[in-house]
């Protein structure tokens, strides 16, 4: 059931017949903000004005702040994840390293992979935003 569906008590899948509409004039600017604000949260104009002037707060489908975090934390994991392949790769350096040295680098830097993907995790918990 949707958002707008479920305030107004309309039974899932149908909708309860609205026989009064309200007039409200605004500038292009104000239709424009309207349109795009209705569409971040995936309800129609009307739906989203009727929510609105409940007193009710629609919730953004996807949070690109979030999103943003999203892309940066991955980009962060590839290239942790790519110098240590380019490091593991490259013999003459890691000739210049004891085994318990490398041991305790490459477990450092896979603690690190680790804590990025647990973030990813949490990150897309609070993209996913489940709709009612």
């Amino acid at each position: 059931m949707d958002e707008a569906a479920e305030i107004e008590g309309a039974p899932e899948g149908g909708s309860r017949r609205r026989g009064r509409h309200l007039r409200v004039p605004v500038t292009a600017e104000e239709g424009q903000q309207i349109e795009e604000l209705a569409q971040q949260t995936g309800l129609s104009i009307a739906a989203y004005l009727r929510l609105v002037g409940l007193g009710y707060k629609p919730r953004n489908v996807v949070d690109f702040d979030e999103v943003q975090r999203l892309v940066a934390v991955n980009g962060d994991l590839g290239r942790m994840g790519g110098l240590l392949k380019l490091w593991l790769t490259d013999d003459a350096k890691l000739d210049e390293f004891k085994p318990e040295e490398m041991r305790r680098i490459v477990r450092g830097l896979l603690k690190k992979i680790e804590a990025g993907q647990e973030e990813l995790r949490e990150i897309a918990k609070s993209v996913l935003i489940a709709r009612p």
